[in-house]
């Protein structure tokens, strides 16, 4: 078995396509209102927005994006408007990272954790 998909709610699709594109994300499929789907920079994951007309309640949806450079990314971030609620920042479990939220309040977490993200020193 594989991840290779996860799909967030939205309220506006397209409002979601422009800050998804600003990280970096490549649109592949584009079904307004209603859907979009992207393509990771790397790898082969893919990632979708659906809209719905409530968002759920709670602490939401939470999404990792990986990137070995990851400062330089958030600045670049920063420079386009992106506003961030936790700049990069070296965390206890081994990885770096850094926080913002998406339109829709998805919590997007950038970070690097190298060889750490499957194998840290407390690995089973």
């Amino acid at each position: 078995m594989n991840l290779n998909q996860i799909t967030v709610p939205a309220i506006n699709v397209e409002k979601s396509i422009a800050f998804y594109k600003k990280l970096g994300l490549h649109l592949i499929v584009e079904a307004l209102p209603h859907y979009a789907r992207f393509e990771c920079p790397k790898g082969n994951a893919t990632f979708s927005i659906h809209q719905v007309e409530k968002l759920p309640k709670g602490e939401g949806v939470y999404v990792y994006f990986e990137t070995e450079i990851l400062d330089q990314e958030v600045e670049r971030l920063i420079a386009e408007g992106i506003i961030f609620d936790q700049l990069p920042i070296d965390q206890r479990w081994l990885w770096r990272e850094a926080r913002l939220k998406d339109p829709d309040g998805n919590l997007i977490v950038l970070y690097f954790a190298g060889d750490n993200r499957k194998n840290p020193p407390w690995r089973v």
